[in-house]
């Protein structure tokens, strides 16, 4: 879902419950004896950049059209990215702020 777009809730909802899939299956790679958060996030990345791909492609009518469109694709993917990441930058300032109040 772009940010972009505009918002139906059943459609975030959808969204949300796709997202949470996502994580819940990272989270378990995680829940192990020695995790390694870092593989696991680079793995994350590496699928979304291969599903995007896929999609660019598989949206193409052709392979002219494909690598007309590929700079665009990689274009909006980034800003979305960026957008979501700096969204739960902010929100996970939060943590730091219950951490501080609980020290005192």
């Amino acid at each position: 879902m772009s940010t972009t777009q505009k918002s139906d809730p059943a459609t975030d909802k959808k969204f949300i419950k796709m997202a949470d899939v996502f994580i819940a299956d990272a989270n378990q790679l995680c829940d192990v004896k020695t995790p390694d958060h870092q593989l696991v996030n680079a793995a994350l990345l590496y699928a979304s950049a291969r599903f995007s791909a896929f999609i660019t492609a598989s949206l193409s009518k052709s392979k002219e059209n494909y690598q007309q469109s590929t700079d665009a694709a990689i274009e909006f993917y980034t800003a979305e990215f960026n957008k979501m990441l700096k969204e739960h930058m902010q929100q996970y300032e939060v943590v730091f702020d219950k951490s501080s109040t609980q020290k005192k």
